[in-house]
């Protein structure tokens, strides 16, 4: 009887637990829909304060109200879509005084999306209204939309360095070997270099020719778009000999910054609050540096899309394409082509965007999402692609349904190729003393052994596979860009090109973002553009979602960005989630991929933010 009572106190101990957690959730909950209610604060005269604490990117992924209770906060994601309409409304607007930049904790963006959201910021510029930049030290992004600004302002303890597109990236030849682990490639495309970390203890000369096609042409991009935003900036300079400017500094390189003129005025945030409260206004009542502010948020709510005219339809695919059903982070197959296929068949639409932000991913996801696009043809509709920052790989695939292919410049796109990844471990376990043995009834049977090793007819099937899967991608994008197979064959290969690049190889048609892809597919539909809307085929962030969301967002405004050092204790932990995330995309490799290996380095891919938790996860298991 004492271990049933015992037992019986222990499951009523369990109950009581959950439904305090229960209770908590809710009320947690319920506290955080009485605080973030949209339009609940009126909008008064102030500076619209862009505080950019996270990274741009097409499509936020959901944040779940667990994750936002646990106490540990995600990287903000900011919609590319609502950030252009939050700066192009404020132009027009009476009650924006001035738009702030506040850049400290800016985690960047894709060159594309980065460029266009900079021409935003000088287009309110050229209203006449302020814009002032504030940052410890600027990242090159961040510089990117700041040399827009009116006012630039830099902490004086800190100070901008630029690196460049490139850097060095982990090969891991020599440990497999070590392990014993035997990684099986097949492949096609002599520039597909996803799969070089694991095969090669170096950068193939193949692959370092297109990086570095790819990297100076984005590069040029981006002292051009410098130079023309702020003529004064000696950019080359600091580029070329950052050493001697700092040192004529006396190693102080928010003065070299001030010198060469890449900032205008040095300060601290409460100094720089001063001079936005002189134009924004303040509250006498509050502390020093304080000014009267329009939180961006409430002045997205307040300017929602528009419903007006005919929809055009706008289907999203962003991040890493993979298979199966989920949300936004990442373009899972079987939901796009559902939202794309109820699209059509419960809304009026007039046509349809494929708007693509994509470094690629599953083939069997990119094939799935391509013929559900084709239905919107079978309709009659017209189709017109928009790339973003990156549509390259499996994000070429899904694009070339379209009639007509916008991109801009610096978009990053191409990559057609495939390949697949098996690891195998009899070397492995033959250092412990492990073997393997058994009756086979057929060439295949056992097969992929991934403790014995592939045997050469599965090799021979498997290679044979991506070869002709490599000849539909071919024949996909011959048709599409109207070109011969053997044409396409000579550009493709697997190499990576920046939009201007493309479009003189005709893989894109047009420069355009996403509003004049639209404005096109409405004129291709017989529609006047300025009477058309956007009718985004996209699930809704439920309420728990925008609840999450808004418990997630941090509201310390006096939180201070890093300088030089702090970025590299940044990227030192970045490389360490780099390394666990390659881990698991060799262990987890499966279905055939067309994947880009040098797009994750220009901006916020969901494969970094995935290889972020998971060492997160690692080091709470070991208590760091």
């Amino acid at each position: 009887m004492k271990l049933v009572r015992g037992a019986w106190k222990l499951l009523v101990a369990i109950k009581d637990g959950l439904v305090l957690i229960a209770m908590l959730l809710f009320f947690g909950l319920l506290f955080a829909a009485l605080n973030a209610r949209p339009g609940s604060k009126p909008i008064k005269n102030g500076a619209l304060v862009l505080d950019l604490d996270g990274t741009i990117v097409e499509q936020p992924e959901d944040i779940t109200a667990m994750a936002a209770l646990s106490g540990s906060k995600a990287p903000q994601q900011f919609r590319a879509r609502d950030l252009l309409r939050a700066i192009d409304t404020a132009r027009s607007d009476d009650r924006v005084k001035a738009l702030v930049l506040d850049l400290d904790r800016f985690g960047g963006g894709y060159p594309a999306t980065i460029n266009e959201v900079a021409e935003a910021i000088r287009r309110f510029r050229d209203t006449k209204k302020p814009v002032l930049a504030y940052a410890t030290a600027y990242t090159d992004a961040g510089y990117r939309l700041a040399a827009n600004a009116s006012e630039i302002w830099v902490n004086p303890l800190g100070g901008t360095l630029f690196t460049g597109p490139g850097g060095n990236q982990l090969y891991y030849k020599g440990l497999i070997d070590k392990l014993g682990v035997n990684t099986h490639v097949y492949r096609v495309g002599k520039f597909k270099s996803f799969v070089e970390p694991y095969t090669r203890a170096d950068q193939s000369p193949e692959a370092r020719a297109a990086s570095q096609q790819l990297y100076g042409a984005l590069e040029g991009q981006w002292q051009e778009a410098i130079a023309k935003a702020r003529p004064q900036a000696q950019v080359k300079q600091f580029l070329s000999q950052p050493d001697k400017l700092v040192l004529a500094a006396n190693g102080d390189i928010a003065k070299a910054n001030l010198a060469a003129g890449l900032v205008d005025k040095l300060g601290d945030r409460t100094a720089f609050g001063r001079r936005v409260a002189a134009i924004a206004g303040t509250d006498a009542n509050k502390s020093a540096g304080n000014f009267n502010t329009i939180p961006y948020q409430n002045w997205v709510d307040a300017h929602p899309l528009s419903k007006a005219g005919d929809g055009i339809g706008v289907v999203t695919i962003a991040g890493d394409i993979v298979d199966g059903e989920g949300g936004p982070g990442e373009a899972h197959g079987d939901t796009i082509a559902k939202a794309i296929l109820n699209g059509l068949a419960t809304k009026n639409l007039k046509a349809l965007v494929v708007r693509v932000d994509s470094p690629g991913g599953s083939v069997m996801a990119s094939e799935r999402i391509r013929l559900a696009i084709l239905e919107a043809k079978k309709k009659g509709l017209p189709v017109v692609t928009s790339m973003g920052g990156l549509a390259a790989s499996g994000g070429y695939w899904v694009s070339t349904p379209g009639d007509l292919i916008f991109a801009e410049p610096s978009t990053i796109t191409g990559s057609i190729g495939i390949f697949g990844i098996i690891p195998t471990f009899e070397n492995t376990l033959a250092k412990i003393g492990v073997t393997t043995d058994g009756v086979k009834t057929t060439a295949l049977s056992g097969q992929p052994d991934v403790f014995g090793g592939t045997n050469p007819t599965l090799d021979a099937i498997l290679q044979a596979g991506i070869e002709n899967g490599y000849r539909q991608f071919i024949a996909r994008v011959a048709q599409s860009r109207h070109m011969t197979p053997e044409h396409v064959n000579e550009i493709a290969q697997g190499r990576v090109w920046d939009g201007g690049s493309a479009h003189q190889l005709k893989l894109i048609d047009r420069f355009g973002n996403l509003d004049d892809a639209i404005a096109e597919a409405a004129r291709r539909a017989k529609l006047d553009p300025a009477k058309v809307h956007a009718e985004y085929l996209e699930k809704k962030p439920g309420l728990a979602a925008q609840l999450a969301a808004s418990i997630n967002k941090d509201d310390d405004d006096d939180a201070t960005g890093g300088d030089v050092f702090s970025r590299i204790a940044a990227d030192r932990r970045g490389m360490l989630a780099q390394v666990l995330g390659d881990v698991r995309r060799l262990a987890s490799a499966g279905s055939v991929q067309a994947r880009c290996l040098e797009c994750g380095g220009f901006g916020p891919s969901s494969s970094a933010v995935a290889d972020t938790r998971l060492l997160d996860l690692v080091m709470a298991k070991l208590g760091l």
